[in-house]
């Protein structure tokens, strides 16, 4: 056995591995032997890897690793999740802070509601992100602590997209078939919700479609109200959001590729946002004369 030295961003700790069998010249040494350390050896690293383990040089402190089989999910190296991690957190209280500006630039209930409901998608979005990348990152070994968090890191998009709209249904004057949008896209992210929780990872382009329709829908109710004021924005953001999912699929094929996705997220959030707030609540100039 060698002792192998790791090092991790937060520890340093010493591991007893074994290395690869040596061909070893002679008949004191024989087949049986030679199979038996090499199925110690794989069994050692598997086992040290399982428990977070990773030997400083190897492929999970590259830029990126192979692409993730059919089903599968991708396994990022150490580099990729701290990018993934810290692409979200720094929007956290950002998020938080727009949020409740847009609620003191409230003028009544509903505005106040609305401003709520948008504020906490937002900032669950970010937060649930954070959280999830994180528990990947430095607690893999607990399979499903895991696992839990990447059901809701997944379940929480579909309610971000539902608060995303619901400030253009909630305070724009809707038609009497359209205004069956406010709640039928709360109905879409419950239903896609349960698909999470009963097909999680199974199934990844019909859940891709699944995102996709629910972003597209209510659009289409959107356009059609009298007042179009912010209408491009809103296209804008979803355009950037539409790019963004070239690299939200190119994991193992682009390199920082999940944490690019987040940046398309953050600056496709952040256009809707000015938006909600430009056409939706008051102006600056009201905010500092309301103060």
């Amino acid at each position: 056995m060698d002792k192998l030295h790791c090092q991790f961003p937060s520890r340093t700790c010493c591991a007893m591995v074994f290395t690869e069998p040596q061909t070893v010249m002679g008949s004191s040494q024989t087949c049986s032997s030679l199979v038996l350390e090499a199925n110690l050896a794989l069994s050692m690293r598997d086992y040290l890897k399982s428990h977070g383990v990773r030997p400083k040089g190897s492929v999970e402190y590259g830029f990126m690793n192979h692409r993730a089989p059919a089903n599968g999910r991708y396994k990022p190296t150490c580099y990729e999740h701290a990018a993934n991690c810290y692409t979200h957190a720094f929007l956290i209280v950002p998020a938080i802070v727009g949020s409740a500006l847009l609620h003191r630039l409230s003028d009544d209930c509903w505005e106040k509601i609305t401003a709520w409901i948008y504020g906490m998608g937002l900032c669950a979005l970010f937060i649930v992100s954070t959280v999830f990348h994180i528990v990947s990152w430095k607690k893999s070994h607990l399979r499903t602590v895991e696992h839990c968090f990447h059901m809701c890191d997944r379940m929480v998009i579909y309610f971000f997209i539902a608060a995303s709209y619901a400030p253009w249904l909630n305070l724009r004057e809707l038609g009497p078939l359209a205004s069956h949008m406010r709640w039928f896209i709360w109905l879409m992210a419950a239903g896609g919700t349960i698909y999470v929780f009963l097909y999680h990872e199974k199934y990844k382009v019909v859940e891709l479609f699944f995102y996709l329709t629910m972003g597209f829908s209510p659009a289409l109710v959107v356009t059609s109200m009298n007042n179009t004021d912010g209408l491009h924005e809103l296209a804008c953001g979803g355009l950037i959001y539409c790019l963004g999912v070239v690299f939200f699929k190119s994991d193992g094929i682009i390199p920082f590729a999940h944490a690019i996705w987040h940046l398309f997220v953050a600056t496709a959030a952040a256009v809707h946002y000015y938006a909600i707030w430009k056409y939706l609540y008051r102006s600056p100039t009201d905010f500092m004369r309301h103060l």
